[in-house]
């Protein structure tokens, strides 16, 4: 029987090697890093997911890493960030007034998922790296098509988080432990309104700018390596 043989990604050019070492280390880096992306945010005062630079690593870390290894970077993140080891972005309270925060002083957040209104996002971060990385397995991450890829992968971050927002907004599920009623605090007319303003609105300039960069930076980096090479 022939073994599986996982199809090259950037990082196995970059970082050639193989074994299981290899792809933990891999896996804590890229978590590493989406941590380090989310201490770059702005505090928006009417909803409380906060705009920080993550998307652009996680659309990285799929792209980089692959299918597997991206989920497993993205599952790690959260994993890590649900038992409160202060790795997600941070909340509307460690702003103190500010309305940026950029990575110092540390002021990481930790919380289950489930916990925090932002919640459906990070667990759309897992599956978000798969897509990507299945597609850069296919080669979609050295040329034009690599657009359509980070357009999948967001699609993928979106759906969860809104669903998870809206249904929060909704049914009120967290508004006594929040100290808060959530619903009052996004501006809108119905659960809809409220849930796309608090959750998509604000947020699709910065992360299609986000997603144009990472377009960039893989074929860049496909193209750097490649002239190293000849």
């Amino acid at each position: 029987m022939q073994a599986y043989a996982r199809p090259a990604t950037l990082v196995d050019v970059v970082v050639p090697g193989s074994g299981i070492l290899r792809d933990v280390a891999l896996v804590i880096g890229f978590a590493g890093l989406v941590a380090v992306f989310a201490q770059i945010a702005i505090h928006l005062p009417f909803t409380t997911v906060p705009l920080t630079g993550q998307t652009l690593a996680v659309l990285l870390t799929g792209g980089a890493l692959g299918a597997r290894r991206g989920a497993a970077s993205l599952g790690l993140y959260a994993l890590v960030g649900t038992l409160g080891l202060g790795v997600l972005a941070p909340s509307a309270s460690a702003f103190e007034g500010e309305l940026i925060h950029f990575i110092f002083p540390w002021k990481g957040g930790g919380e289950p998922l489930w916990l925090l209104t932002s919640g459906g996002y990070i667990a759309g971060f897992i599956a978000a790296a798969y897509v990507v990385g299945v597609l850069a397995e296919r080669g979609w991450d050295r040329g034009w098509r690599i657009t359509v890829a980070m357009l999948a992968g967001s699609a993928m971050l979106y759906a969860p988080g809104l669903l998870w927002l809206g249904y929060l907004i909704g049914s009120g599920a967290l508004d006594e432990r929040l100290g808060f009623v959530l619903a009052e605090v996004i501006p809108g007319g119905s659960t809809l309104d409220k849930t796309l303003v608090g959750g998509l609105y604000p947020f699709v300039a910065g992360d299609l700018i986000k997603l144009y960069v990472a377009a960039i930076a893989l074929p860049g980096a496909w193209a750097l390596v490649g002239r190293r090479r000849s």
